[in-house]
């Protein structure tokens, strides 16, 4: 036999003789494992000055109330003028005039561009003497047809040549009104495309005009949240410039994008004190649904073996209870931080401290101080 192999057999029955020496047991005591020690667990409320005591354990507990919890959706979006159109020209010629400058708010009917009157002026006054003209030519037929002296086929002509004569003095007259191009609504000059001097076509561009009142927030809505939301919630808006606003839901797509399955929604913003510019990136949270829910600390949150989370709880007889929750919600107040939850009853008695030094089924001592229902 090789020296190794009797080394080996020498080891190996050393392990066993160790392994059939009796011992007496070490005193270790498992921290995780509260069921296989003998040891005492106190449950105090969660405000109480109630300490640690050597030898025992302590949980604390806090008694809560269901709530009425508004659900937020929030999207990212951005602002947006409510209307935003391109003011154009319905006549052609030679511009003289550019009266508004650039940013400056306008009220409905302001020229903001002047295009030369040229013979235009001349053609009004020469369709004004030709329907003068028409009119005593047709008043001289009546006048005759009173008389018996002119047949009805006269008349119709005259008349005719006059309603053709007032037709032309309207078509003058719009032609004339034509070159001053005027503020379709009240708002605010944001660009002009031209200068005097130019040469603009009919249909060509004077200048682009924003109306921001009401001023609008725009984003997409994924579909799994559009059903939560209603036209007239109401809205809360965080602006990148750190401007904080809000206003309701005034539009609701009913057609999907269809790359990316989302739907378009429009917020009416309330009067701001300083005007808001378009564009500007935009958190907005809408007003969803009501729901029942508990509003717990953090420090309540754990975990069961499957890994789902939940809170552990204590009911009117002491016993330790396991609940998964849903968490719904975050609450970010300074002073009532935490999370909103469902799936608890509607009066808990919630453990907030020391939930793993419990196990399901256990039964705790309570303080008198301490009424659990």
């Amino acid at each position: 036999m090789k020296i190794r192999h009797l080394v080996a057999l020498v080891l190996l029955g050393l392990m066993l003789v160790w392994m059939l020496i009796p011992r007496e047991h070490t005193g270790l005591v498992d921290l995780y494992s509260p069921a296989e020690r003998d040891t005492t667990i106190h449950a105090v409320a969660a405000d109480s000055d109630a300490g640690f005591e050597a030898g025992t354990f302590t949980v604390r507990v806090a008694q809560l109330e269901q709530e009425s919890f508004t659900e937020l959706v929030r999207v990212r979006g951005r602002t947006q003028a409510s209307r935003h159109v391109e003011v154009r020209a319905e006549a052609s010629g030679r511009v003289v005039a550019t009266p508004v400058p650039r940013g400056a708010r306008v009220s409905e009917g302001d020229v903001l561009c002047q295009i030369a009157v040229d013979n235009r002026e001349a053609d009004l006054q020469e369709a004004v003497s030709r329907e003068e003209q028409a009119r005593l030519e047709y008043e001289g037929e009546l006048d005759l047809q009173s008389r018996g002296l002119q047949a009805q086929v006269m008349i119709s002509q005259r008349k005719a040549s006059l309603d053709a004569a007032t037709a032309a003095v309207e078509r003058a007259r719009l032609a004339l009104e034509r070159t001053r191009i005027r503020a379709p609504f009240d708002g605010i000059l944001e660009s002009r495309e031209i200068e005097v001097g130019d040469y603009m076509d009919m249909g060509g561009q004077c200048a682009t005009m924003l109306d921001d009142e009401p001023m609008l927030l725009v984003g997409t809505v994924p579909e799994r949240n559009i059903g939560k939301l209603s036209p007239d919630a109401p809205v809360e808006a965080r602006l990148t410039t750190g401007e904080r606003v809000t206003g309701h839901v005034r539009y609701l797509s009913r057609a999907a994008d269809p790359a990316s399955r989302s739907y378009r929604i429009e917020v009416e913003l309330e009067p701001q004190d300083r005007p808001i510019r378009q564009g500007i990136s935009t958190e907005i949270m809408i007003s969803a649904e009501q729901r029942p829910a508990h509003l717990i600390p953090p420090s309540a949150l754990t975990l069961d073996d499957e890994g789902t989370p939940g809170v552990k709880i204590v009911d009117a007889e002491n016993r330790v209870h396991f609940r998964n929750i849903e968490i719904i919600g975050e609450s970010t107040d300074i002073g009532q931080s935490g999370f909103w939850v469902t799936g608890l009853p509607a009066t808990v008695n919630l453990i907030t401290l020391g939930q793993e030094l419990v196990f399901p089924g256990q039964v705790v001592q309570t303080a008198s101080s301490l009424n659990l229902r």
